[in-house]
């Protein structure tokens, strides 16, 4: 299975790529799409990506655009993020109804997810304080400190390797309308420093009382989150959990068997995981005579040389 696949929807609205100069199609209303501008520097010339912002912005009707979805804006492993954001931050005033904002909508065809080179990208939240949606692919150079924001309902972080600091400053952040929070946590090799320690203000429940999906996904700590969920009062709040695309074994596992009760979610997402069969069996066992929708088929990737193993998160590089 791929996961960090080009976006076909944002926001509830299907993907709309903004043309190219020598392309004429037809263009859909401002609201009815979410549209993507991206620059290939590699197979296109001419018109660089802030040219072809700035054309999209005096083309589709901005005011109306809901939801924009940022692809690729030139050679992303030299070029930050940190453009993305000044040219959103500029238009402002001209996309008064943006609700959705992903920045990073690259296959590893474009880039690797983790030569993404992202920024600071919170100015887009000071920028836009009707925002409903946010999301990010690429963890190098990722920054977000503690953040106040009134209406977003989804954050989403998508990374080989999502920095220790950003999880804090998710975790430190008010947002009460938080709804959705999802978060690729990686590797080490590629950044991805990130501790259970870093989750404690929101696994305590309280700090995002709307929160009712939790995705703590792709880690290679897994069973150490799983163990840590398997106590944690959010839990209680939620209807949704994914703890997927990690190195999840048995003991992770067992612990959330072991751990407060999980019958009260309508979906539990456990998959890309190294389960026995015997394991499988007493999780669906225990959890879908409830109506829990259980999600454990996919397997991982795993090396045997020597006599060791080695199992590998979803996405890394």
């Amino acid at each position: 299975m791929s996961y960090a696949d080009s976006l076909t929807e944002l926001h509830g609205l299907p993907v709309f790529d903004f043309p190219r100069p020598d392309e004429e199609p037809r263009l859909p209303e401002p609201d009815a799409a979410a549209w993507r501008v991206s620059y290939n520097p590699y197979l296109e010339s001419g018109e660089i990506f802030e040219e072809r912002f700035e054309r999209f912005l005096s083309t589709v009707g901005a005011s109306r655009v809901r939801a924009l979805i940022i692809g690729q804006w030139g050679e992303v492993y030299d070029k930050d993020a940190g453009v993305i954001v000044d040219l959103l931050v500029a238009a402002k005033d001209r996309l008064t109804s943006l609700e959705a904002v992903f920045i990073g909508d690259l296959t590893a065809e474009d880039a690797e997810i983790s030569w993404i080179q992202q920024s600071d990208v919170t100015p887009v939240l000071d920028a836009y304080p009707g925002l409903r949606e946010l999301g990010i692919r690429g963890g190098s150079g990722l920054r977000f400190p503690a953040a106040e924001h009134q209406n977003l309902r989804r954050l989403r972080f998508e990374t080989g390797g999502l920095p220790g600091e950003v999880v804090r400053g998710v975790a430190d952040s008010e947002l009460p309308a938080l709804e959705y929070l999802e978060m690729w946590f990686g590797v080490e090799d590629y950044g991805g420093d990130a501790t259970v320690g870093d989750l404690a203000p929101l696994l305590s429940g309280g700090r995002f009382p709307a929160l009712r999906h939790l995705g703590l996904q792709n880690s290679e700590i897994q069973d150490e989150i799983a163990a840590a969920v398997a106590s944690a009062p959010v839990v209680a709040q939620l209807a949704s959990l994914d703890l997927s695309m990690g190195v999840l074994t048995d003991e992770g596992a067992a612990a959330l068997l072991d751990g407060q009760p999980l019958t009260h979610l309508r979906r539990l997402d456990l998959d890309h995981n190294y389960f026995s069969a015997s394991m499988e069996q007493r999780l669906r066992d225990a959890l879908e005579p409830s109506g829990v929708e259980v999600a454990l088929s996919e397997k991982g990737d795993e090396d045997e040389y020597d006599g060791e193993v080695d199992r590998y998160t979803a996405v890394a590089e």
